[in-house]
């Protein structure tokens, strides 16, 4: 069966942000809570994977205005002051590739990663890449995209031509593919409306990725305005 066929997910009616003003909720009382910022990628991760997995009714979503957040958020509940953080079994745990591993690990649904070694072997290659191809993307918004982008999004499109049983980055849609798309979604947009680079010409296997992601609903539900990323990423990497 298509991966995408299992879709657990529904539409959500989202919470509202939380800013300095807010109340905190109670700290380990059973309730699992995902403290994100929507704006956020690396949150997007653990929602996505969230959504996918129909955890809704069972991890709910704290959002954090990033730009204002409440100081019991850095104090009380996870002192990095980052999002994502979720709060599980009495205790908080952070950083977002830890966190689609844990909630794909110990909550029900599907699992996101295959069972074959070789498609394993290679999930954990491109984990372990994923901070590096951020860098070099984020890094070039201060110099030549066309040129120093270029090579990130190239190991993308070499890596989608490694299994041929589907779209995605391991063939069936996983971890890995929740680990790039809220960071690729970002700069397909940001490159193509500040630089007029477009990050899928001459990438065949990297625009049906991004077309086959945009048909899962659990993805969907996610995305953001791309207006407010452009303008996130100008104000982030553009200010003079």
């Amino acid at each position: 069966m298509a991966a995408i066929a299992l879709d657990k997910s529904v539409p959500e009616k989202l919470p509202p942000v939380l800013d300095p003003t807010a109340e905190q909720p109670p700290l380990f009382d059973g309730t699992i809570r995902l403290y994100v910022a929507y704006i956020c990628p690396y949150a997007q991760r653990v929602w996505i994977i969230r959504n996918y997995k129909g955890l809704q009714d069972k991890i709910k979503l704290i959002p954090l205005n990033l730009q204002s957040r409440p100081a019991w958020y850095g104090e009380k509940v996870y002192p990095p002051n980052k999002v994502p953080s979720l709060e599980h079994n009495g205790k908080i745990i952070g950083e977002s590739l830890d966190l689609i591993k844990y909630l794909d690990s110990n909550f029900e649904g599907q699992s996101l990663l295959p069972e074959d070694p070789a498609k394993r072997e290679f999930a954990e290659e491109l984990l372990a890449y994923s901070d590096t191809f951020n860098k070099i993307v984020f890094t070039s918004f201060k110099g030549d995209p066309t040129k120093e982008a270029g090579p990130a999004f190239d190991y993308l499109e070499n890596a989608l031509h490694k299994f041929d049983d589907g779209p995605f980055l391991l063939g069936q849609f996983s971890l890995v593919d929740i680990a790039y798309i809220p960071f690729v979604e970002r700069f397909h947009v940001f490159l193509l409306e500040v630089f007029k680079y477009d990050i899928i010409a001459g990438r065949p296997k990297l625009e049906a990725w991004i077309e086959e992601i945009n048909k899962i609903e659990a993805y969907k539900q996610t995305k953001i305005d791309p207006k407010e990323n452009v303008e996130a990423f100008k104000k982030r990497f553009l200010a003079r």
